[in-house]
């Protein structure tokens, strides 16, 4: 799920991704050989739970689904945004005929109306963005270069959302408490600056990276040449060329993951040198934080490298790069030869997908960037009832109280280590539904005939808000996603959680569905998101969200050998004979979904106990089935290379086989020594 919305997390953003017939690499072949033993068998009796549970649980919805051809994935969260995304479609174009529609209503219909505008958009061609394109064309020295890449930062990343990490601009900056001092809030410099998914799209040595890499360079060819640059092959070799350079000083997804090595505080007077190169005054003017003392650096290699070639690199290579970048950036609010260019490389090519989207899902996308919170509120008042939000709450409260008790089990953990670590599951703020107080755009101006401009207002509204933000407290139950977006996420650094309405359907959660189902999906979820607090990653904040080693050093080390068991699972993981899943990229997520279905099935068995044992049995199937039903996905050969590169999240299908390091799943489905997903007790992995 998309996180463009989430601030530090330690990764909560629910895949859209699965492979659909991936198999366990080390026994692919003795799967392939009973699956086809079977094959004539049917469709039911194919493929055994201890053999494959993804496929045995979805087997009828895999044989019937396609994927559309505008998606380069699709699954059940997929689906659940899409019958979202048509009902606020709805929504918003009924409050664009009602003529008394509140102010802020009005502009999100005025917002979504102008994007729509196609003819508008064409008549108006480039000149909403000749303001942009002037300016960069006016830069005539370095301090000039500096001052424009300084106003081009905006508040559009966050450091841990693995799938959505990078910024289009040179650096991202995030708002947030600092990591030691969880009262001061202070701006975070990030890498970016990249056109390509990740750093390693640009030094993998594979044939196929190096094939993306050539029809990258003529995508830039082809941009610069529609938006009327001459020389437009050589300019796009030496645009590719300085983005090589800036992708080398990257971190890698798993450094960006360690957040000590993001712990890096500088004083203003600090970058000159530590990164010399820019014109740190003129960028930091042009950013309006010329007044900021203190920044956190996160990336500190990548912010030395682009400042060196800031120095290093002539100034009209830099000037085709700004304008690449604009003309890239903004292309889907362009004419649309601009948008269909954009598409064909970062949909037909990256993502493996054949069609567009249709305009109005992406007119709602354009508007939910712009206005999130007030899209939401238009969502949340027709589509989320009062009872639904209490429901949840009480499962929120059965599997907080499980977690706690599975921590006072822990017979590896000090006292001191496991006080703490209940503090934390006590102390956190969980949001169910939608925030407590509603953001407000009074100030944002929005036209019905200028979509451009919308956007370009609204990013503006946004990075004012969030530099507004360094003179404010933090706020603990600050939410961090807008309500109608499919999702939920972790936020450590607030000891908080957020369950956006949205998610709050079935297959997730359905107040009409049995508990056994209901805490099988969305406890299970939930499970997940507390679990966060205590992965690889959440476990180094403590209860008020500061980095703080509060584990004792026996309780750390066996954390982590335990850990490395996980990584070493996921690592054996093959969807294709070139490419195996990265166990350490996703080991906070994995962590997660272990602990979560954990504590979720626990919660359940508590709070709805029976003597029978064949309903206690049945209850069981029901709650594991419900848990790998909620992962149903298929994706496009290319996107799924995607995801494993890239994704601090498994694909969906490896996601479902956490259950075969439950003891309960054996039970209830009678797997045996020999299936393929049975694991002897003293392997199956155990950490909370």
């Amino acid at each position: 799920m998309k996180s463009n919305w989430t601030p530090i997390k330690a990764a909560i953003v629910l895949a859209l991704c699965a492979a659909q017939a991936g198999a366990l690499p080390a026994l692919a072949a003795e799967q392939a050989q009973q699956q086809s033993a079977t094959a004539a068998k049917p469709a039911a009796a194919a493929v055994l739970p201890g053999d494959d549970f993804f496929t045995w649980a979805n087997r009828e919805w895999l044989d019937q689904t396609e994927i559309p051809a505008d998606r380069g994935s699709w699954g059940a969260m997929a689906a659940l945004a899409d019958d979202n995304n048509a009902r606020i479609i709805k929504l918003i174009e009924d409050a664009g005929a009602n003529a008394k529609a509140d102010a802020e209503t009005r502009k999100v219909a005025d917002f979504y109306k102008a994007w729509m505008n196609e003819a508008a958009i064409e008549a108006a061609g480039l000149k909403p963005l000749q303001p942009k394109l002037d300016a960069i064309a006016a830069i005539k020295d370095r301090a000039a270069l500096s001052r424009v890449l300084g106003q081009s930062l905006r508040a559009d990343v966050d450091p841990l959302n693995f799938t959505n990490f990078s910024t289009p601009n040179l650096f991202g900056v995030w708002i947030n408490q600092g990591l030691i001092e969880p009262n001061v809030n202070l701006p975070y410099l990030l890498q970016g600056g990249l056109g390509l998914p990740d750093r390693a799209y640009y030094v993998d040595a594979s044939p196929r990276m190096a094939e993306l890499r050539t029809r990258y360079q003529q995508y830039i060819a082809d941009m610069l040449k529609l938006g009327g640059h001459d020389n437009a092959e050589q300019r796009a070799a030496r645009v590719f060329a300085l983005e090589l350079k800036l992708a080398q000083s990257h971190a890698t997804r798993e450094e960006s993951a360690d957040i000590q090595k993001a712990n890096n505080v500088w004083r203003a007077k600090d970058f000159a040198a530590k990164a010399p190169g820019m014109d740190w005054n003129a960028f930091l003017q042009g950013a309006r934080l010329g007044q900021q003392d203190r920044f956190m650096v996160y990336h500190p290699g990548a912010i030395r490298g682009a400042a060196a070639e800031v120095a290093a690199t002539d100034l009209a290579t830099w000037k085709d790069y700004l304008a690449f970048n604009a003309l890239n950036q903004f292309a889907d609010t362009l004419p649309k030869a601009f948008a269909q260019l954009r598409f064909n490389f970062y949909g037909k090519v990256l993502a493996g997908t054949p069609q567009q989207s249709a305009r109005n899902k992406r007119a709602l996308g354009a508007t939910t960037a712009g206005l999130p919170d007030a899209v939401g509120k238009l969502y949340v008042s027709k589509y989320f009832p009062a009872e639904s939000k209490r429901q949840v709450q009480r499962m929120v409260s059965d599997i907080k109280s499980a977690f706690e008790a599975r921590i006072d089990k822990l017979d590896w953990m000090a006292p001191s280590t496991r006080d703490h670590a209940k503090e934390k599951v006590r102390t956190m703020y969980v949001g169910v539904g939608y925030p407590d107080s509603w953001a407000s755009y009074g100030g944002l101006q929005v036209s019905s005939t200028d979509a451009l401009g919308n956007v370009l207002r609204a990013q503006e509204f946004r990075y004012v808000t969030e530099l507004a933000k360094l003179k404010q407290r933090p706020a603990r139950s600050a939410w961090a996603m807008p309500p109608h977006v499919v999702n939920a996420l972790n936020l450590p650094m607030q000891n908080a959680l957020n369950f956006p309405a949205a998610i709050l359907q079935a297959p997730f959660f359905d107040p009409k569905a049995s508990d056994a189902a209901n805490y099988g999906a969305i406890g299970a979820v939930i499970g997940h998101e507390i679990s966060h607090s205590f992965d690889d990653m959440g476990a180094q904040f403590d209860a008020q969200g500061r980095l703080h080693d509060w584990w004792t050093k026996e309780d750390l080390a066996h954390f982590r050998a335990a850990s490395q068991k996980l990584v070493a699972q996921y690592s054996s993981y093959k969807p294709f004979d070139d490419l195996a899943l990265n166990g350490q990229l996703t080991l906070s997520e994995n962590l997660s979904d272990l602990a979560g279905l954990a504590a979720a099935y626990d919660a359940f068995k508590l709070s709805h106990a029976s003597k029978d044992a064949s309903a206690r049995l049945e209850a069981d199937r029901e709650f594991f089935t419900g848990y790998a039903r909620a992962w149903r996905s298929k994706m496009r050969e290319t996107a799924l290379r995607r995801v494993v590169v890239t994704d601090g999240h498994a694909p969906a299908q490896y996601r479902t086989y956490t259950v075969r390091n439950l003891d309960a799943w054996y039970k209830a489905f009678n797997v045996q020594p020999g299936q393929t997903l049975y694991l002897a007790p003293e392997q199956r992995v155990r950490i909370w």
